[in-house]
């Protein structure tokens, strides 16, 4: 079953660290030194996800890679307010911690609708803001997920619904990895996203309280925000997204935002072209910053 992945980390993220936040210790990998970079992961997924970007960046910048209280995490936080707005204000207090002023904030999936929303509550938090395929708008979460994960508002709901997954050949399938990314999921990666909410009483509580309160009036709320937005923002769509398609409405909405396609890549662009996003992430992080920015 692979258990002994559960909380595995690929190296390459860097050295661990937990920072202290109002909620309850929240993990952190650190990797390479310059401008700093903060990644924000999605629901049931965790650091791992960014584990083939980082080594790609961390020779020029500062890789900082959150684990978020998702579901596929190790450190419990049952007295943190895990609703939306409570998990951007969490990765606000962590880049507060680390010390990073104003780095550039990268979020994908769900992550990147918590990075709009730590931003619109933060507005001096980030000095640049990377947006891949995720929620927007209304859509929070899409239809499509909406309904599959109207269970894991009960833990014990959510075991039965994803105790087929721990069958490894099943996560290439459409509910669960398969319309995510082009790329096969590499296995440790898989376990250390699929058997913590199977597994840990704690982490499933946590996605629960998250699930129960995820609905659009926060995309909405941060949009309303964003579009007086004055920083760099980089809209690094990917082209075969089933899910996610307000890309170019968030380039329109947002002053000065840029959109770039990325090309054979659905959600999980870090996963199906890791060396396309990175190429666009430092190009952005090394254009000279706006005045009066």
């Amino acid at each position: 079953m692979g258990i002994e992945n559960r909380y595995w980390r690929d190296p390459a993220l860097g050295e661990p660290t937990e920072v202290q936040t109002s909620g309850g210790r929240l993990r952190a990998f650190e990797a390479g030194s310059g401008e700093p970079i903060v990644f924000a992961h999605g629901a049931l997924v965790n650091a791992n996800l960014w584990r083939k970007v980082v080594p790609l960046l961390a020779p020029e910048f500062r890789c900082v890679t959150l684990d978020l209280p998702l579901g596929s995490h190790e450190i419990a936080m049952p007295d943190a307010d895990l609703s939306p707005t409570g998990i951007a204000d969490l990765i606000a207090e962590a880049i507060g911690a680390l010390g990073l002023e104003r780095p550039t904030l990268v979020g994908n999936d769900s992550g990147g609708a918590l990075s709009q929303i730590a931003v619109s509550r933060h507005p001096d938090l980030v000095g640049r803001l990377v947006l891949t395929s995720c929620d927007a708008y209304d859509e929070f979460p899409p239809r499509f997920f909406d309904v599959l994960l109207w269970p894991t508002r009960f833990p014990a709901l959510s075991r039965a619904l994803f105790a087929p997954l721990r069958i490894r050949a099943l996560r290439e399938t459409p509910l669960a990895f398969g319309w995510l990314m082009h790329a096969k999921l590499d296995e440790r990666a898989g376990d250390s996203y699929v058997l913590p909410p199977l597994t840990s009483p704690e982490a499933g509580a946590d996605f629960a309280r998250f699930v129960r309160t995820v609905d659009g009036s926060h995309t909405m709320a941060a949009i309303e925000k964003l579009r007086s937005f004055d920083r760099p923002v980089l809209i690094a769509w990917s082209r075969d997204d089933k899910f996610f398609h307000s890309g170019e409405r968030l380039a329109a909405d947002i002053p000065g935002a840029r959109l770039e396609w990325i090309e054979g890549a659905r959600t999980f662009s870090m996963e199906d072209q890791p060396e396309r996003l990175a190429a666009l992430i430092a190009g952005f992080v090394r254009e000279p910053e706006p005045v009066g920015a």
